[in-house]
């Protein structure tokens, strides 16, 4: 477990300086658009290109291609390992290539068409100028895919730092040379997207340089490793996408409902998705080519403690971060976001969202983890199953909720249905390993839960007294108003977790009080 948290650790670093790089994108995309039509023309056009990151960047291209690179890695020759990544390269190339002209073709076609609302028109416009991101963060997957698999974390996960610099960078050097109007200046955030997916993909290079890959074409047409990867990939592709689907889907509901739904709801995923990507992205990326190994090795034994260990830690660190986004809501989204633009109208719609999403958070990150077990496994079809199956209940549940309650139904079914995942694979995963020796979970839920209620409790005391006696008037007030609380309640969480000996807290904090010492 060390080695995990040191490897995982490492990459959770480096995911953190990507992610708050991340925040900062939004918060000068905040300040920029705010959450109007605009904002939600530009978010649902980036969403389909960007649907290939999450489906390969942390998905089917990655959970596919790696368990079958570790066995070339262990059971052929060096040479025969690259030539077998050079053919997957290749294939790669030539079905990016197919998706860039069909995707263009159609969205030239209905532009062609007319007759369209100035939103639709705008996030046509806009997703023809992005189509093309889908061949780089294609390649950017696979090369990130090739470093894990050779123990190299870091460098993978600091690669999205650069491509939110670049995002960034667009805002404040090209948008102001795009046009007067902010329908006219949008256009440098679909530019700034593409020049991102350059300089990612291009970022990689280097270390899988001093790896000893050199790319060269091999026709992937009768390629026998490109043949299993794409086995794997289709019903993986199928289940990790159904969430993904699902928002892109649920998301071009809420654009025909009111534009702003788009914009409001996506400022609050991404908040959410600091603390699932820094612990819960970084975790699972680690476990999928340990557990493969393992698997590889028929350990189960030592396959199921790994993956118990894992979760243990999970939920011990994305619990308290689920508290904080649901407490903390409201005076986060006022820190961060209400500038220029955004006004505190839009702070309330997004901390409405944010409030509903927020007590999924472990159950969104848990979905990550189990998933990889099953493709450690070589089992692709179970979580394609149950993600098909709460993909169809999430969606019954937007239908339901989102004329009502627009943000907030969005987020509530995104809830409901993570939930539901996760138990599903629970189940199956039993099912499949048979017992899953779940005793060290059971015996620190109930601490971690008593840990988790006292740091609720003071999160929320704290917050409304701060709001009732000093407000929010202020860069230093509102900092204050969420970090106030939000230190306070650590505390609490961790000694009480601390005091029960939690074995998250207690090797956490050991690694920690070691890396003091040898400062010291």
């Amino acid at each position: 477990m060390s080695q995990m948290l040191k490897s995982s650790g490492a990459m959770a670093a480096a995911t953190m300086t990507s992610r708050l790089l991340g925040m900062v994108r939004e918060m000068v995309y905040a300040r920029f658009m705010a959450d109007g039509w605009e904002a939600g023309a530009f978010q649902l056009a980036f969403m389909v290109p960007n649907l290939f990151r999450r489906l390969l960047g942390e998905g089917a291209l990655t959970a596919s291609f790696i368990p079958i690179f570790k066995e070339k890695e262990k059971t052929t020759s060096e040479a025969e390992m690259w030539r077998a990544a050079n053919a997957v390269i290749s294939a790669l190339i030539i079905a990016s290539s197919v998706i860039i002209g069909l995707g263009i073709l159609v969205v030239s076609l209905m532009l062609k068409r007319g007759h369209l609302s100035p939103q639709t028109d705008l996030m046509l416009h806009l997703l023809r100028w992005m189509f093309p991101y889908v061949l780089l963060v294609c390649l950017t997957a696979i090369f990130m895919g090739i470093l894990n698999a050779r123990g190299h974390f870091f460098i993978p996960a600091i690669g999205a730092a650069v491509l939110n610099v670049v995002m960034i960078a667009s805002v404040f050097f090209l948008a102001p040379h795009m046009g007067e109007k902010l329908h006219q200046q949008i256009y440098a955030l679909a530019i700034g997207v593409l020049a991102a997916g350059i300089a990612q993909a291009a970022f990689q290079l280097p270390s899988l340089h001093a790896e000893g890959f050199r790319y060269i074409w091999v026709s992937p047409w009768r390629d026998e490793t490109v043949r299993r990867v794409i086995r794997q990939m289709v019903p993986a592709t199928i289940g990790v996408a159904a969430f993904q689907i699902n928002v892109l889907m649920t998301q071009g509901m809420a654009f025909w409902v009111d534009p702003s739904i788009v914009a409001s709801f996506q400022y609050a995923v991404r908040l959410m998705e600091l603390p699932q990507g820094v612990f819960g992205v970084s975790l699972a990326t680690y476990l999928l080519p340990t557990l493969s190994g393992l698997a590889a090795e028929k350990k189960y034994p030592e396959f199921k403690s790994t993956l118990n260990q894992g979760l243990d830690h999970l939920i011990f660190i994305n619990l308290l971060a689920g508290i904080f986004l649901f407490f903390l809501a409201e005076p986060m989204i006022r820190l961060l976001f209400e500038h220029g633009k955004f006004g505190p109208e839009s702070t309330g719609r997004v901390s409405l969202a944010l409030v509903c999403l927020a007590p999924g958070l472990v159950a969104f990150s848990m979905n990550n983890i189990m998933a990889r077990a099953f493709y450690a496994l070589g089992d692709i079809r179970s979580p394609m199953k149950i993600s098909i199956f709460c993909l169809a209940l999430n969606l019954i549940f937007a239908v339901v909720l989102i004329k009502s309650f627009k943000q907030a139904g969005l987020g509530l079914a995104n809830t409901l249905s993570a939930g539901c995942n996760v138990f599903l694979l629970f189940y199956a995963l039993r099912r499949k390993l048979g017992a899953l020796e779940l005793n060290s979970l059971r015996q620190i839920l109930g601490a971690t839960l008593g840990a988790a209620a006292v740091a609720a409790l003071a999160t929320w005391g704290l917050s409304r007294i701060w709001e009732e006696h000093i407000g929010h008037v202020g860069v230093l007030r509102r900092i204050g108003a969420v970090f106030v609380p939000m230190t306070v309640a650590s505390i609490l969480y961790w000694g009480v977790a601390l005091w029960f000996k939690v074995p998250p807290a207690m090797e956490m904090g050991g690694m920690i009080f070691k890396k003091l010492l040898r400062r010291k």
